[in-house]
């Protein structure tokens, strides 16, 4: 079993990349195998074919599960993600068990990783039985509602019991 973050904040090293990681970790109890921040991708990621992107695609598509986070610009998911998400064929996350994870400043647009994150991982063929998390930026990292949210989603994923 293998669990990816890829975070799609304009902001390297961002909270957002953070509440993945904490996500990852507290669903298995070890860190994640792979880490993408996307914004280090670069200019890259505006053509096909650029190498770093390429690998990075390919690492993801073959992870088991991915968490998937973003900050929330606009009421919706960063841009930077979603040339990302650009980059991975038609059904290219088939048999990946993805969580939209998003964050705010407030409660105001807590839907958004369900209605507008989950949709697209679930047209990149994605398996996304779970329902997608949102936290408050500044407080992600003491919310009550991750290791709950971990609790609630670790028996639909594929984690090996006692982790």
């Amino acid at each position: 079993m293998s669990i990816a973050v890829v975070a799609g904040n304009p902001k390297p090293k961002s909270r957002t990349l953070a509440a993945g990681v904490l996500l990852a970790e507290t669903l298995t109890g070890s860190a994640p195998d792979l880490v993408i921040d996307v914004i280090d991708l670069g200019p890259g990621l505006l053509s096909w074919g650029d190498p770093g992107v390429a690998d990075a695609v390919a690492a993801v598509v073959k992870s088991d599960i991915v968490v998937f986070a973003s900050p929330t610009f606009k009421a919706t998911y960063t841009g930077i993600l979603k040339l990302f998400l650009d980059q991975i064929p038609a059904d290219g996350l088939a048999g990946v068990h993805a969580l939209p994870l998003m964050l705010g400043a407030g409660p105001g647009h807590a839907l958004a990783p369900e209605l507008l994150l989950k949709p697209v991982l679930a047209e990149l063929g994605a398996i996304t039985a779970a329902r997608g998390l949102y936290l408050v930026d500044k407080t992600f990292a003491e919310d009550p509602q991750l290791p709950a949210y971990a609790d609630r989603v670790r028996p639909l994923l594929p984690i090996p019991q006692g982790a």
